[in-house]
């Protein structure tokens, strides 16, 4: 999908502002943490990441989850047959899957975890509810590192396992929210050996120190994860380590505040404090300057179709650096300082 007119590369920086008007509405998390990737990065992860941001709103707030999945699979057919739908999101999102060489696997590997939760699934042990981590945040962590130009299947395993990790942690940090939503993530098996009748929580969800040692499992087995992660930071690109290690830091602190509430997920929700979160983005940035820890454990078998077709899949036509998205960045930064001149945009 060449961008070889002003005319093309003009309606690409369009639609990238497109794009990062929403996430700055709708992904705030995303828009403040992307502040800490390089420009290179930035422009082609904002396309994924509203794509990612669309696909979830059209399941979760539709009133046909089904026909809206089924929607967006029409749409990813498009998007790789290089013919996307009239919208920038899909357009942007196009241009980068085709830049990049990101393997389809991949996001309908997420979509698949979108429809899992379309039918209220549920998961009886620890290795099935990492299976649809796998799918709802391994492969976003996986089109992240081929975004950042790495392609090695232990630097994706790694990538998989952050991705991993980070879901478990939301899950055992919004046990109550979800339960009130009826839905249920923990595992099954590990809430029957607490003693814990799994229907009879949904239908009445209050904590109790069962429910925090079934919290604190899951918790741990994060932590697991994110010690592994870390190998991987380490083999992305040296300006794109200080984001990834922040949100590895950030995402496990998440995990530590909810111990510090006694693993009660039902009755709070637990937020990392900002002073903290400033403590940990200057710890990421100065651990990054010089550390290279190494970890060979084998990808977990959930996320071997990631690394498996990725290893399979085309290769960028142009090395690492998504070529025509790179200088997006810069529309990004005069589109803010027009906001804080006081022009509407």
């Amino acid at each position: 999908m060449p961008l070889s007119s002003p005319e093309a590369r003009a309606a690409a920086r369009a639609d990238l502002a497109a794009c990062t008007v929403l996430l700055r509405a709708g992904s705030r998390s995303f828009h403040a943490a992307s502040r800490l990737l390089p420009q290179s990065v930035r422009a082609p992860a904002t396309a994924l990441y509203a794509f990612c941001r669309v696909a979830d709103d059209a399941v979760d707030e539709g009133r046909d989850p089904h026909a809206a999945l089924a929607g967006l699979r029409a749409r990813l057919d498009l998007c790789y047959a290089g013919r996307p739908v009239d919208d920038p999101v899909d357009r942007a999102f196009a241009l980068m899957v085709a830049q990049v060489a990101i393997p389809r696997a991949l996001p309908e590997g997420l979509l698949e975890g979108m429809a899992w939760d379309a039918v209220g699934r549920r998961y009886e042990t620890l290795g099935d509810l990492k299976a649809y981590a796998a799918r709802v945040a391994g492969t976003v962590g996986a089109m992240m590192t081929l975004v950042m130009g790495r392609r090695e299947p232990g630097v994706l395993a790694r990538a998989c396992d952050l991705g991993v990790a980070m879901q478990l942690t939301n899950i055992a940090r919004d046990v109550g929210e979800d339960a009130r939503m009826g839905r249920l993530y923990l595992p099954l098996s590990d809430l029957r050996a607490a003693g814990i009748d799994p229907d009879a929580f949904l239908a009445d969800p209050r904590p109790s120190p069962a429910l925090g040692a079934v919290v604190r499992r899951l918790l741990a087995e994060a932590d697991v994860l994110y010690a592994r992660a870390a190998a991987g930071v380490a083999g992305l690109p040296p300006a794109c380590r200080p984001g990834i290690e922040a949100a590895r830091l950030l995402y496990a602190e998440i995990g530590r505040e909810v111990e510090r509430r006694g693993c009660d997920s039902v009755s709070t929700r637990a937020v990392v404090p900002g002073a903290r979160k400033l403590r940990l983005v200057a710890r990421a940035l100065a651990a990054t300057l010089g550390y290279a820890p190494e970890e060979r454990a084998p990808a977990l078998h959930q996320v071997r179709f990631i690394v498996d077709a990725v290893a399979a899949g085309p290769r960028p036509a142009e090395p690492a650096r998504p070529g025509a998205l790179i200088r997006l960045l810069a529309l990004f930064e005069r589109l803010e300082k027009l906001e804080r001149g006081g022009v509407r945009v």
